[in-house]
This record gives C-alpha cells, structure tokens and sequence, in this order.
C-alpha cells in the first residue's frame, strides 16, 4: 500500500506501535531486548534490560529505530565486544532495515552485522508469536472512522511492513487506511515529505504518535503534530476526535496550539 489517490485536501498520519496498536511494551519486554541477550550473549541480563526498556520505551529515545536502540543499549552496558561495523551501518544507511542490512552483508561480511540481523530477524519470528495478545488502544477503531469522513489516513511507522499489515487486518483497522508506509519505505520525514508529492500543503498534514521520534520527524517535515500520550491513550484519542481533528480541518491548529500540545507531551514523558 505504497500509492494512493487523495479524497480530502488532508491527511492524518499514525504511528502503530504504542500508539494506535497496544503493542510496545509487550514486544520490547517478550522480543526485542530478551533476544538482544541471547544473540548477543549479554551476561548481565537483569541490566541489559533495564537499559533497554528505559532507552525504548521510557525516555526521551521512546519509539526510537530498533537498530538504534539496539546500539545505545549496547555502548550504555558496556558491551566488550566490536560493534563498529554494525554502528558506521547504522550511521551511514538510507534505510535502517533487515533488506538494507542484507545488502550491507553481501559487501561486509562482519561478525556484528551478523549478529544485528540474526537478532532482528529473531524479533520478527517472535512479534508473530504475540497474535493473541496483540490489540487497538480502546478508541483507535471508532477515531479512524471518524477521521475517515474528513481526512485520508496514512500509517507511518518505523515497525517491518509485514507486522503493520498483519496487526492492523486482523484488528479490522486497514480498510480505514489509504496508504502504508513501514520500514521498508524510509525514515518517517521521509515519508512524510513524500506525502507533499500527493498535494497535501504541510498545514494539511497531521503526523499523531506516542514518541519523540514522532515529534521531531513532524518538526523536519514541517508538518502538524498530536501527541498520543503514554498511559492516558484513551483520552488522547478522543482528544485528537473532540478538539484536534476540528482545527486541522478549519485551518485553526496554530503555532500557540502545537506548543501547547507539546508542552503537554514533554511533561507526560518526563513524569
């Protein structure tokens, strides 16, 4: 779901995991930094993981990429082993994911990136695992129809394109969507500026997420931003129906309205 053609002048843009899906926690706690341990063989696992749930999922790198993430969990631990390959890939690649990982492999056959693709390929067979406890926040389905009547909808998100297009079938929350831009497709700026190419002016653009990623991503974009606060999801979702949705669509989401949406996210972040 990679070209569409628009019905309405805007376009509501989401994140999945940890703001629409119900689902982060559960994979970094079962899959993302359990498996780090094993593949990487962690000695300290009790640390490891308290590194790497604080870095992704309870600080200021929340919804951080997962190589990312895997990188500053393993320079804050203290790993004794080279990673240098697998950082300067990470730094360096247009594409932070396991078919870019792969045709860095064909050129560079290091032990690290070895290890980063096992592990991320490990966490995409373990994701699958969690169909029975995978779901919507409360609101997400109800708010998507709404939205549905006055704006297009785009999911924009850093998770693998295979787990966005599972989840959001099986929870009924595609048909809503007209277009799907995952890992595969690039950074969320990216995506978000691609978006432009459809016609959409940037005051016609509302990326909704739950981390600072989303944030700064909708910054560089120079497009609006709604925050779906951690722990208080239900009334932000029905924050974005009652308030926000009405002032995108009327021109009225102003400079004074973003920082005070900002405020209020920084502030729920940091409690």
């Amino acid at each position: 779901m990679t070209e569409f053609t628009p019905k309405h002048d805007f376009i509501v843009c989401i994140d999945s995991d940890g703001c629409a899906m119900d689902t982060m926690n559960i994979k970094h706690e079962i899959c993302f930094g359990p498996y780090a341990v094993e593949v990487f063989s962690i000695e300290d696992k009790s640390r490891f993981i308290e590194i790497w749930n604080r870095i992704n999922l309870y600080s200021q790198t929340r919804g951080i990429n997962r190589f990312k993430g895997l990188i500053l969990s393993l320079e804050e631990y203290g790993y004794d082993k080279d990673f240098k390959q697998l950082k300067n890939w990470v730094n360096t690649t247009q594409e932070l994911s396991n078919r870019s990982l792969i045709q860095e492999l064909q050129a560079n056959n290091s032990p690290d990136l070895k290890l980063a693709l096992t592990w991320s390929e490990k966490v995409n067979d373990g994701v699958k695992t969690l169909h029975s406890q995978d779901k919507p926040f409360h609101l997400v389905k109800r708010s998507l129809a709404i939205i549905k009547e006055f704006a297009d909808i785009a999911v924009v998100s850093s998770a693998n394109n295979e787990a966005i297009i599972d989840e959001w079938t099986r929870h009924g929350l595609l048909p809503f969507v007209d277009i799907v831009y995952g890992q595969d497709e690039g950074t969320k700026t990216f995506c978000l500026n691609q978006l432009k190419q459809y016609g959409y002016q940037p005051n016609q653009i509302l990326m909704v997420g739950d981390s600072p990623g989303d944030l700064n991503s909708a910054y560089e974009a120079g497009v609006n931003f709604f925050p779906i606060l951690c722990g208080i999801e239900d009334e932000s979702w029905d924050r974005l129906i009652l308030e926000t949705l009405g002032k995108l669509v009327y021109q009225n989401f102003d400079d004074a309205y973003q920082a005070q949406l900002i405020e209020k996210f920084n502030t729920n972040l940091a409690a």
